[in-house]
């Protein structure tokens, strides 16, 4: 496959030319080669924009996609790179959903205030006492 127009990048993923010229500015893709001006995009960068999408669903940040992308040495094969980095985005969803389940505690008790009074109220017992 030949190289790609910024607007066939686009075409083909979906994304904006506005997203792509960002991307690479923020050096999540490497820097296009110039012909005439105009961007002309290797075909991997299909590749990378679809794992990018696909990394961005699963709720990373773009500065985690550029770990993945570039923040390991060359020799470190992508498995072990996502694998590091998942391990992570496991334990902070984790903290994230304690943190929901939480939230919903508070909220059912504070549904559940009958007091009349701001001084005779019980809402601010922490979290963690309910479990």
């Amino acid at each position: 496959m030949s190289e790609l127009t910024i607007g066939q990048v686009a075409r083909e993923t979906g994304l904006r030319t506005s997203a792509l010229r960002y991307y690479e500015e923020i050096g999540l893709l490497p820097a296009a080669r110039r012909v005439n001006g105009r961007r002309r995009y290797e075909p991997v960068v299909l590749r990378m924009l679809e794992v990018m999408q696909f990394a961005q669903r699963a709720g990373f940040t773009l500065n985690e996609i550029r770990t993945l992308f570039h923040g390991f040495g060359t020799e470190t094969p992508m498995n072990e790179r996502w694998q590091a980095l998942a391990e992570a985005k496991l334990r902070e969803l984790d903290e994230l959903i304690e943190r929901a389940h939480c939230m919903r505690r508070a909220i059912e008790v504070g549904l559940g205030c009958g007091c009349v009074r701001l001084e005779d109220c019980v809402i601010g017992v922490p979290c963690d006492s309910e479990d």
